[in-house]
């Protein structure tokens, strides 16, 4: 039923690099035809190429040579009159964007990419940036608002075949259903996900559904020593193919599998860990996140109960900030747990996630309108 996985973000000249390609291997094929294209004066394929120094940038956490290059990509498509590459360059921004926790940035850079992409008849680079949308309202916790357009870009990646889309879709649904209690589908929604991805040998969305499984396997099932096992097995892949930020999220979701295991010490070496990674990349979720975890570990292991409360209420400050709603309230609960007095929380906190959400392709869903409208008129805005 599915190819495949492939990697329509490699363009041009780099069409023949996989979907596994360590990026350390996209990163230096990338700046090498760059740098040909510029030379001979092609701006049509340093646009193309640009897009995969840009996105390995993104993925390696180099925040500023990312948003240099996605930009850079972009000048060059409005040079070559390609808009469906102008298209590709502001979804590469908006990505960056949700990565780095500027989500109404995110929103507007994406609906501008899904607005392009429609204009210059590219429907995988529509589809990516109204996935992209997709993604930046469920890390917010506005599963309301987004449910149905995974559901919808779900069914698309079906009928099309698009391996690794069905996988980014299956991954965020269940990611949905496992914060709002529903683990048995949950479960169900990882395991077709990391089948789908095995098949298709789409490493990284194998490696996210691992995690996703290891997660529920923590919480529902108590089952410490599975979930580490499955965290391990994904962590080969994020190390193998250099994904940094994934190899972050791994860290702290092991530290979270910890905690519940009542393993307090070693859960604080995890999120200490992921903190470092996460600040190195300049990641504020990640971030958050992981201060989170290490806050309640530490009021775990004696730390004075003020100490616990002031770390919390800054937490919360900054989680109002982004606009992370799913975690503010994971920080209120523990708020609650920690100024009452511990007495256990077996959930933990959870997240969905960060890599980029691949697209489905006809981008049929209307329910991003309001996003594409918004933001700065004019895309050139944006690329200077």
């Amino acid at each position: 039923m599915y190819g495949k996985a492939f990697a329509p973000e490699y363009q041009g000249a780099l069409t023949s690099l996989s979907v596994n390609s360590s990026l350390t291997d996209v990163l230096a094929a990338g700046t090498e035809r760059l740098r040909a294209a510029e030379r001979d004066g092609q701006p049509g394929e340093a646009a193309r190429s640009g897009l995969a120094v840009a996105e390995a940038h993104r993925r390696l956490g180099r925040v500023e040579e990312a948003e240099q290059a996605w930009k850079a990509s972009y000048r060059a498509a409005r040079e070559a009159g390609d808009v469906a590459a102008m298209a590709w360059a502001l979804w590469s921004g908006g990505t960056l964007a949700r990565q780095r926790g500027a989500l109404a940035l995110a929103r507007r850079l994406l609906g501008l990419a899904a607005d392009l992409g429609e204009r210059g008849g590219d429907v995988v680079v529509r589809g990516y940036s109204l996935a992209g949308l997709a993604e930046t309202g469920r890390i917010q916790g506005d599963y309301e608002a987004v449910g149905r357009l995974h559901e919808q870009l779900l069914a698309e990646a079906r009928r099309r075949g698009e391996a690794r889309h069905t996988v980014w879709a299956l991954e965020g649904i269940a990611q949905m259903h496992r914060n709002t209690g529903g683990y048995d589908t949950a479960y169900d929604l990882f395991e077709e996900a990391a089948r789908i991805a095995e098949g298709a040998d789409d490493r990284r969305g194998h490696a996210w559904a691992l995690r996703g499984l290891a997660d529920v396997v923590s919480v529902r099932d108590g089952d410490a020593e599975r979930a580490l096992a499955l965290l391990s097995e994904a962590e080969t892949t994020c190390r193998e193919m250099k994904l940094s930020s994934a190899l972050a999220y791994n860290h702290k979701m092991r530290g979270n599998v910890l905690y519940r295991a009542g393993r307090y010490a070693e859960a604080r070496a995890l999120y200490e860990q992921a903190l470092a990674e996460f600040r190195a990349m300049r990641e504020p979720r990640g971030e958050a996140l992981s201060r989170l975890g290490l806050a309640k570990s530490l009021a775990r292991l004696g730390r004075d109960r003020a100490e616990t409360a002031a770390e919390l209420a800054d937490l919360a400050s900054t989680l109002d900030r982004i606009g992370l709603r799913h975690a503010r309230e994971m920080v209120a609960r523990a708020q609650e747990e920690f100024g009452a007095g511990p007495d256990g929380d077996r959930a933990g906190d959870t997240d969905a996630g960060t890599d980029p959400a691949p697209g489905t392709g006809a981008g049929t869903c209307a329910d991003a309108g309001a996003d594409a409208a918004a933001g700065p008129h004019s895309p050139a805005e944006v690329a200077r």
